[in-house]
């Protein structure tokens, strides 16, 4: 593996052990009726590279799971990421 993609590799597991942590700490904040992590800030880590964290995260520890538009956001951003890594892919054939 060449050393860009190493780099892509670790970005997206550091970010998505991140994610998985924020939704853990977000998770037990809710039933602990503590102060929460705003979606918006989720989102973020998804968007950075976290998305995959997320996707773990929601069915693994019960979480958003009931929120359709958070669920419709992560996967337009794991869509988005897909597609650029086609993109990415096709032009640097």
């Amino acid at each position: 593996m060449s050393p860009p993609l190493l780099t892509a590799a670790a970005l997206y597991t550091t970010l998505s052990l991140l994610t998985l942590l924020a939704f853990a700490r977000d998770k037990r904040a809710a039933t602990r009726n503590q102060p929460r992590t705003p979606e918006r800030t989720l989102h973020t880590l998804e968007l950075l590279g976290g998305f995959p964290g997320a996707l773990l995260a929601m069915p693994l520890l019960r979480h958003k799971n009931r929120k359709p538009r958070y669920w419709l956001v992560t996967l337009a951003i794991a869509a988005a990421h897909a597609a650029a890594w086609t993109i990415f892919v096709i032009v640097t054939r």
